[in-house]
């Protein structure tokens, strides 16, 4: 396939193919809330419309215990090699919704100084909409253009915001369905847009919520304080305990499987470029802080953390109450290297926290959901084929990173299908994934459809050697 007939394709449809995805843009689907519902529907009936108009052979929205995966393909001949495009229809919730500088189901086009050609405004821009939409017009494009090189799968499914939780079940019901040879996954980012990346790793998840019970009522903080154990306090306390002075995870066993880099392997990393002046300025903070002994990178990419996501209990609202809780919550999330174990970890949280709370409260642990670390060989076909299809579209080869981000289905993907994943993302860091404000560059947008149907074109070549 020839790179001219690429752009070519995106510059006479452009206008087109960035309506097609504001459209989409609009429809809260939100799947965290179950008002959503009907929008969660409409969403996934959309993407299936549009991969039946794209060119798929076949297209359904197939049932789960949740929300529904809309799956298709084109199989254009069984002996040739097959990619199956994983991607995801549900968004973050938009709160808080004050922050956010236009409506955020509402798309708008700005420049900024990231994104001099304009990036769309709203939630789900990037993730994964945007990204995921990429794959549907690189299809699209292959078709009209009769240049699609091997079989393609789609499958978009509508829960991985809360944890992927009917996915499992629903790919292990469909085996034969989604037989391939890699999967191709856009829910990432790149280092800049001069830039290009691919990640060969992911950090896994372990989510837990903590509440500690004090008193059986809210008590009057001058009767009792003092006397009676003040939850918010303990629960502070509790989390504040959990780090050393070097920022260093202090529950036994938290470490006892990491799997350490050699020096080699991080002199590598450490190429990848990053300024801290400006990655401050872009969070507005005057310094960054993290784990003794390891640069920033190092620290969202191969280090382990653990983070408080919320935490609430006693009197929040205007003015003054004074009061001494009755209860106090917290939700914390830990990011996880290979080669970690989500489900030990959760055991070891809830096991530290039982164990160091003092006998004046109650604690209770619940572990939400998690995911497992992922590593991908950048030697691999897959991962080759995306390497050449970038440098033909950037100008330049794309340096290998490791994702702080989780992706906890990947993981799954191995172990179920036996199949690698690809994590071709055109996204940035600073898109405000999951914030107010969320957006995807034009630039970004185009890009991918530029580059996804070289992937296709490279995959089938080196599947022949």
């Amino acid at each position: 396939m020839e790179k001219s007939v690429i752009t070519s394709y995106v510059d006479q449809n452009k206008e087109r193919l960035l309506n097609e995805l504001m459209d989409l843009l609009r429809i809260p689907s939100i799947s965290a809330d179950s008002k959503y519902k009907p929008d969660m529907l409409k969403t996934a009936e959309a993407v299936k419309q549009r991969l039946i108009e794209a060119g798929a052979d076949k297209a359904e929205i197939s049932a789960t215990n949740g929300f529904p995966v809309v799956y298709a393909e084109k199989i254009i001949d069984p002996s040739k090699p097959t990619v199956v495009v994983y991607g995801h229809y549900d968004v973050q919730p938009a709160d808080p919704i004050n922050l956010w500088h236009s409506p955020p189901f509402e798309p708008v086009i700005k420049k900024t100084e990231e994104h001099p050609d304009g990036a769309i405004y709203a939630r789900g821009a990037c993730d994964d909409k945007g990204q995921m939409y990429m794959h549907v017009k690189a299809f699209e494009l292959m078709m009209k253009t009769n240049t699609l090189p091997c079989n393609v799968k789609f499958m978009i499914e509508g829960e991985e915001e809360v944890g992927s939780p009917n996915l499992g079940p629903w790919i292990i019901a469909n085996k034969e369905k989604l037989k391939g040879d890699v999967i191709l996954i856009s829910d990432t980012s790149i280092i800049a847009n001069d830039i290009p990346s691919i990640d060969s790793g992911l950090r896994g998840l372990a989510y837990m919520e903590v509440e500690v019970t004090g008193p059986n009522r809210d008590l009057h903080s001058g009767v009792y304080g003092g006397a009676v154990a003040n939850p918010i306090n303990i629960l502070c306390q509790l989390i504040a305990d959990c780090h050393d002075e070097n920022r260093h995870i202090t529950i036994p066993g938290f470490y006892d499987d990491v799997l350490e880099l050699s020096a080699n392997e991080r002199m590598e990393l450490a190429k990848a470029p990053f300024d801290v002046a400006a990655y401050n300025k872009d969070l507005d903070v005057a310094d960054v802080l993290g784990e003794k002994g390891y640069s920033s990178i190092e620290r969202t990419g191969i280090r382990p953390t653990l983070d408080v996501n919320g935490i609430w209990g006693g009197y929040t609202g205007e003015g003054a109450k004074t009061v001494l809780p009755s209860k106090a919550f917290a939700k914390i999330s830990m990011r996880l290297v290979p080669d970690q174990g989500s489900k030990k970890i959760s055991e070891l949280f809830q096991k530290h926290f039982e164990k160091v709370a003092p006998a004046s409260v109650k604690v209770k642990v619940t572990a939400h959901h998690g995911g497992e670390p992922v590593m991908v060989s950048i030697d691999s076909i897959g991962y080759k084929a995306a390497s050449r299809a970038m440098e033909e579209t950037y100008g330049k080869k794309p340096i290998p990173t490791r994702s702080g981000g989780s992706i906890p289905i990947v993981a799954l993907f191995k172990k179920e299908l036996g199949l690698d994943s690809i994590l071709f993302g055109f996204g940035l860091d600073s898109d405000a994934l999951h914030s107010p404000n969320e957006h995807y560059g034009l630039f970004n947008y185009y890009k991918g459809i530029e580059t996804i149907p070289l992937f296709y074109k490279y995959f089938t070549q080196l599947n022949k050697k």
